[in-house]
């Protein structure tokens, strides 16, 4: 084999790696497209989980509070109606009471 046989054969190598490295470029960046489009289908995916997800609780937090609401309202109520009937029932009884808390105020704001 003489020296330009030689030349022409590292030459053709050379060629042959330079397709190579090419097409491995090619692939590579298709494979990477390929996992960018997959992980951005993930993260919207996640993004609509948890955007349910806090609707969901808000919409829970919501009727909670609005269920706990009514119970105070209908206890003040219920409150209210119980003082009326003992005022009703026994009057005598609740000015003393009402005189001994006022008492009891006006001994405790001195201190």
């Amino acid at each position: 084999m003489t020296s330009e046989d030689a030349m022409k054969n590292i030459q053709r190598d050379v060629e042959a790696v330079k397709g190579d490295i090419s097409a491995l470029a090619e692939q590579l960046s298709d494979a990477l497209n390929q996992f960018t489009q997959a992980t951005g289908k993930q993260a919207k995916r996640s993004f609509k989980q948890a955007r349910s997800s806090v609707d969901t609780f808000m919409d829970d937090a919501g009727k909670k509070g609005a269920a706990a609401f009514e119970a105070a309202q209908d206890a003040a109520a219920t409150l209210e109606e119980s003082i009326e009937d003992a005022i009703v029932q026994r009057p005598l009884a609740t000015v003393g009471l009402a005189i001994g808390l006022g008492f009891l105020i006006g001994v405790t704001w001195r201190r």
